[in-house]
């Protein structure tokens, strides 16, 4: 008798789920990053500063982390080296802009890592343009 729910996964579903969790997680982020990429277009660059290196440095490369690498990862492309970045971003965020918050504002950026962390060692999936120069990939 087969299971009500089985445990078996067909590659066919697997690369749709990485396909709708890449492109989840990206369009989540974008609506942190949008708003950073719009401060550096108008020139505003205040910003905090929570690893001392300028609010103006800390901001530009809080968004390229999180517009420049969301479209990455929606596009699939260089999908690993996006989610490095994104790992690092989330961290920073994490454990030095609410380092000293309770644990509720650092839930967020903790499950973005842990997203991001699955990407990096899963890949992209087929339905990525990674996917489409990797043809090592099963199914």
């Amino acid at each position: 008798m087969k299971p009500l729910l089985g445990t078996k996964a067909s590659p066919s579903m697997v690369h749709f789920s990485l396909l709708v969790l890449r492109m989840g997680v990206a369009a989540l982020m974008l609506t942190h990053g949008w708003p950073k990429f719009a401060k550096v277009l108008a020139g505003n660059f205040t910003f905090g500063d929570p690893i001392g290196i300028g609010s103006m440095p800390s901001l530009i490369l809080s968004m390229l982390a999180e517009f420049v690498g969301s479209i990455l990862i929606l596009l699939g492309f260089q999908t690993r080296v996006a989610t490095i970045i994104l790992m690092i971003n989330m961290l920073v965020v994490t454990f030095f802009a609410h380092g000293a918050d309770p644990f509720g504002k650092k839930e967020m950026p903790l499950l973005y890592f842990l997203v991001y962390f699955t990407l990096y060692f899963v890949g992209p999936g087929k339905h990525s343009v990674d996917g489409r120069n990797n043809k090592t990939w099963p199914g």
